[in-house]
């Protein structure tokens, strides 16, 4: 069983049927989809050094654009202690640069929420509680973070945090699964934003 499924239990049901095959995630195989971001959206200016940071470690990038083709790849693996973990591996291919967006998700087993870790090596760390919407859509929230320095982990004030909401659904009519990703600041307002489809190699 998938992590997903174990942090929605019931909830998981509500899914629409192609987003459960698609978070049901069967440990034979990876989940790859490739598709388009209408558009990918960055803060001001000002936050560069962040994102060029960020890029280094495969986590934020720098760069903006429409139209911006991405693939998706998400693998079930083992930890070094035997906890079930989700690697994803997000891939953009800008006109002039390819840049990766990768995280390691597994479920904290003392509570429904699952741990994220963003960046390679990690750079940030966020609890995300998952939720399905009365549409059926997979809608995400990031909760409590922090900065990751080597073994060293420094908790985050709200008022410094990235607060993410994610919301990804399936078109019927076009076949294919969308995302909306939005990361805003209380003080600096949008931080970083993507919106595209995307369509499964395999389901």
């Amino acid at each position: 069983m998938s992590i997903y499924k174990e942090v929605l239990g019931s909830q998981f049901n509500e899914l629409h049927p192609m987003l459960q095959k698609r978070y049901e995630l069967p440990d034979t195989s990876p989940f790859k989809a490739n598709g388009v971001m209408k558009n990918i959206t960055r803060g001001s200016s000002w936050l560069l050094p962040l994102f060029l940071i960020g890029a280094k470690r495969k986590f934020l990038f720098p760069e903006s654009g429409t139209d911006i083709p991405f693939t998706i790849i998400n693998t079930r693996q083992k930890g070094a202690n035997g906890e079930e973990q989700v690697f994803w591996e997000r891939t953009f291919f800008f006109p002039n640069k390819t840049r990766s967006f990768n995280a390691l998700m597994s479920r904290n087993s003392k509570s429904k929420i699952v741990k994220d870790y963003l960046g390679e090596p990690p750079l940030f760390y966020s609890e995300l509680a998952f939720f399905v919407s009365p549409e059926g859509h997979m809608r995400i929230q990031s909760l409590k973070q922090r900065i990751v320095l080597g073994p060293i982990e420094i908790p985050l004030p709200k008022l410094l945090q990235g607060a993410t909401k994610v919301t990804e659904g399936y078109s019927e009519e076009k076949g294919v699964f969308t995302i909306d990703v939005q990361i805003t600041n209380p003080f600096l307002g949008l931080l970083f934003s993507y919106e595209g489809e995307f369509k499964a190699h395999e389901l």
